[in-house]
């Protein structure tokens, strides 16, 4: 979307300097098709459409230039009778005019008397005016495109230079003024009011160019996250990082403001937030950045202005009631980093595990738990260990938690269980994170769960186990420089306490594909070698080991096979391992260290087409809905682990229906056996003597293809000296 606004503000820009090089008509009325082409073409991408419309009837309050309706308000072109315009009315003047002071018009005051909302404009000057919290005329959010009319001109006269220069941040403005009216109860619309306030702070943040004043905070998260922000990607992903940081501790600070009782004060206040924060590393990180010599550099504050009063506008009551939801909590957290920088969620791998798949793989490895390795009480058990090592918005943790609870629930605990969970989640249950945002959800996240649960944190001491770290380093004692900050000192020490200290028994959730270009460190990349050397098979070819998820794949299997001797890793991969070149010796190395391999296919290949169910209906991948947040109601049976010789491949198919509500029914599962050969062969040579149907990837019949989308849930389970395998 991006793109186009630089396209939609090049052709308007276009328009108006052909309107102008003409000199005929008013200086007012000449320009109106170009503005409202700009807003019907901004308003198309809203959902739903907006739709800008002029010559209004007149209510008592006067003749609107222009009205913005909701596509359903509309039938032929035309609003339906006695529809106002549910996102406002606009006045337009002339160009000299300047619309600050327009604002005070009488005229602007009958409008906002009877529509509430009214955008003024120039053509070069933008404001929006709603209601306040007392409900009077308030000044909401501005734009200004040039301080005067040479000046504007000037600008029109080089369209594309213009639109590449002031585009993005002039089409994201627009986004949010057709948007104004939006009842703000949702957690989806507060993460995009959000993601658009923080792309406008990112464009700023990269205007600036060198950030001197920051450096101390660049070389601190380097040393503390075991990563280097190299070349122009790397910077990015540093000023990604620093606007992510400063928005999503602004809204951490606004939802504990929000559910203080009382309230500390009327209104929230960005500047307060700092009081509000309870992780003492991200207080400290906004601190940093927040700072009046950071931000006014920066030209930060006006936007951090209108972030603190697009939370003001929020139905508090309403949106807790959807946020205090799982679902809500982690639907929250992708869209906001799809609509604020696509290309480091896409780089990163980041997206959103459905929570009927996060809680098939809980309740799977509880089960592995209990039969496996002989941990009665499964998850429950005060012995048992848990790493999600890249847990994001904290699905996997949460539900975990939840699944203890119910656990304990069925042991008859009573009301003791909310403080047995609290303490599972303060000593047992861990996350690794590397990105800022998802780490600040996590934290509210289990915060919430746990509150549900009866075991609420005290904010004043007690933070779950979820830290900001690099999962991929610091597994073994290493001598580190002293960070400048005491907070993100003790963050890495704590950190680094787990990953050489505490018996982890379980790994678990869903590791990015891939690596982000500019972020680099030398003991990632030695996480893989171990895979690039062969016993009895071919040398592997070609460069998929380069895969990031690969290497949280070799950390979890080194941890648990290695140092704690028994274990469970549980993780969400792609196809490529099971079939590929490159990872001969990924495949010979877990036939070794493993007891027990079980797949469950989740039908995640986009590459393949025209795939079918038993029935011969269509199959989709469970993750194929729209931005692969809808999860189809599925409820897989956990059938008996099966131990012993044998390897279990089971593949998950739909029943082939569109949208996103298929129910248990709708899901059918095709198993295949497999005998291990007694003979060593190539793991990707025939291995395997079918008993009944052989899948492709262990005939041996490799595509070569390197698939990105996130299709096996991978179990694989660890006993010492073990010598059986099996795969399901």
């Amino acid at each position: 979307m991006a793109d186009e606004l630089v396209k939609v503000v090049e052709g308007y820009f276009t328009a108006l300097g052909e309107v102008h090089r003409l000199g005929a008509g008013t200086k007012e009325r000449s320009y109106y098709p170009a503005f409202a082409e700009l807003l019907n073409a901004v308003g198309r991408e809203l959902k739903p459409k907006v739709i800008c419309l002029s010559d209004l009837g007149d209510t008592g309050a006067g003749h609107p230039d222009f009205g913005l309706f909701t596509v359903n308000q509309v039938q032929k072109g035309e609003p339906r009778r006695g529809q106002v315009p549910e996102r406002g009315v606009i006045e337009m003047k002339g160009l000299a005019d300047e619309t600050w002071l327009t604002a005070k018009s009488i005229q602007v005051s009958k409008y906002f008397g009877a529509y509430r909302l009214v955008f003024v404009s120039n053509i070069r000057d933008f404001l929006i005016i709603g209601e306040g919290p007392d409900g009077r005329a308030t000044k909401h959010e501005g734009f200004r495109l040039a301080d005067d009319a040479k000046s504007f001109w000037d600008l029109v006269a080089t369209p594309r230079k213009s639109a590449e220069h002031l585009g993005k941040a002039f089409g994201e403005f627009l986004k949010r003024a057709l948007s104004q009216s939006v009842a703000l109860r949702e957690p989806k619309d507060v993460a995009w009011f959000l993601a658009s306030y923080a792309r406008d702070a990112l464009h700023r943040v990269k205007e600036v160019g060198d950030l001197p004043a920051l450096a101390t905070v660049r070389s601190s998260l380097e040393e503390a996250l075991g990563v280097t922000f190299k070349s122009e990607k790397g910077d990015h992903f540093f000023r990604s990082t620093l606007v992510q940081t400063l928005f999503y501790g602004i809204f951490s600070a606004w939802v504990l403001w929000a559910r203080e009782i009382p309230r500390s004060s009327p209104k929230f206040d960005w500047r307060a937030a700092v009081w509000h924060l309870t992780v003492p590393l991200i207080k400290t990180l906004f601190q940093q950045i927040s700072s009046p010599t950071q931000l006014q550099p920066l030209r930060l504050v006006e936007v951090l202005d209108w972030t603190a009063a697009i939370l003001n506008r929020v139905d508090t009551a309403e949106f807790f009631k959807r946020f205090n939801d799982a679902d809500a909590v982690q639907f929250f957290y992708e869209p906001f980093l799809e609509a604020f920088d696509p290309e480091l969620k896409k780089a990163l791998g980041v997206w959103y595990t459905p929570n009927e798949v996060v809680a098939y793989m809980v309740a799977r490895v509880d089960k592995a738990l209990r039969q496996d390795l002989g941990v009665a009480d499964g998850l429950a058990s005060d012995q048992v260990y848990i790493l999600d090592p890249c847990c994001g918005t904290g699905a996997f943790l949460a539900a975990v938690l939840k699944c203890i609870d119910a656990s304990l629930t069925e042991r008859g605990f009573g009301a003791l269980r909310g403080q047995m969970v609290k303490k599972a989640a303060l000593s047992r249950i861990f996350g690794f994170e590397i990105l800022p945002a998802p780490f600040v959800v996590a934290h509210l996240q289990i915060g919430l769960v746990l509150q549900g649960l009866n075991g609420a944190l005290d904010a004043t001491h007690e933070r779950a186990g979820v830290f900001l770290t690099n999962a991929l380093t610091g597994w073994e004692p290493h001598t580190s420089k002293p960070l400048p900050f005491p907070e993100l000192e003790e963050e890495r020490s704590k950190a680094d306490r787990v990953k050489q200290e505490a018996p982890i028994l379980v790994i678990l959730g869903n590791p990015p594909y891939n690596g982000f270009a500019g972020v680099a460190v030398e003991e990632e990349r030695e996480l893989s070698m171990a895979y690039r050397t062969t016993k009895s098979v071919r040398r592997p070819e070609g460069q998929g080991l380069n895969d990031l998820y690969v290497r949280f794949f070799r950390m979890a299997e080194r941890r648990i096979a290695d140092k704690t001797g028994q274990g469970i890793v549980s993780l969400i991969s792609n196809y490529s391992w099971l079939d590929g070149l490159s990872f001969t010796g990924m495949r010979e190395r877990y036939l070794e260290a493993f007891d027990t391999i079980r797949i469950d296919c989740l039908n995640g290949d986009k590459y393949k087409t025209g795939k079918t169910t038993p029935e011969g209906k269509p199959d989709p991948s469970i993750f194929s809905t729209e931005h692969n947040r809808e999860a189809s109601k599925w409820e897989p049976r956990l059938l008996p682990l099966s131990a012993s010789r044998y390897m279990h491949w089971r593949r998950l198919l739909s029943s082939g229906r569109s949208g996103a509500r298929a129910n248990a029914n709708s899901f059918w599962i095709r198993r295949t056996v497999i005998r291990r050969h007694s003979t060593p062969l190539l793991p990707h040579r025939c291995n395997w003597v079918c008993l009944l149907s052989v899948p492709r990837w262990w005939r041996g019949i490799s595509t070569g293809q390197s698939y990105r989308n996130f299709s096996q849930v991978i179990s694989l389970e660890c006993k010492p000296n073990a010598t059986r395998f099996s795969l399901m």
